[in-house]
């Protein structure tokens, strides 16, 4: 598990979760494992009301975790998308596939300059749409604090590819 919210339970939210990015909207049926999930929202600590100015999340199911948490945190919330879903001006990045590539957009005005964000997908594999979303903030000259996931891959080796700057 790859979050670094310290004292909530990951290990219970990632086992509920399963194993592999393709677990995690079957396991969001079950009223239990939702359950499990949302002890993540009852203290998100380190982060508190006014450390962080953002949360942005990574389509479509970073969205499921990152919106509760900027919520919780009384922030605005970013969506980072698929190409063209956005309707105004965007920043882009184009990003590795294990056979391809992806392209991120970002509306322009979402951050300001200096802003603070915590930037929440919910699996680390590679670690591309993570690196192209950290881009695309920096791009906007926000900063990136902190990177969260609900599961971390073992093997393809997406947190040695993150910028050691930004804290998983």
């Amino acid at each position: 598990i790859a979050a670094r919210i310290a004292d909530l339970d990951w290990d219970r939210i990632g086992a509920a979760l399963g194993a592999d990015g393709n677990a995690v909207l079957p396991r969001l049926l079950s009223a239990e494992e939702c359950a499990a999930l949302s002890v993540a929202y009852d203290d998100p600590a380190p982060f508190r009301p006014g450390d962080i100015d953002a949360v942005a999340a990574i389509e479509s199911r970073g969205f499921m975790f990152g919106a509760p948490l900027a919520l919780r945190l009384g922030t605005g919330f970013v969506p980072i998308r698929k190409l063209g879903k956005l309707p105004a001006s965007t920043v882009r990045r184009e990003y590795a596939l294990e056979y391809g590539t992806g392209h991120l957009e970002m509306h322009r005005d979402a951050l300001r300059p200096r802003d603070r964000v915590l930037l929440v997908d919910d699996v680390l594999a590679t670690g591309g749409t993570a690196c192209a979303a950290a881009e695309m903030i920096a791009e906007l000259e926000a900063e990136v604090g902190e990177i969260a996931f609900v599961i971390e891959l073992v093997g393809p080796w997406g947190r040695e590819r993150l910028p050691p700057a930004h804290p998983v």
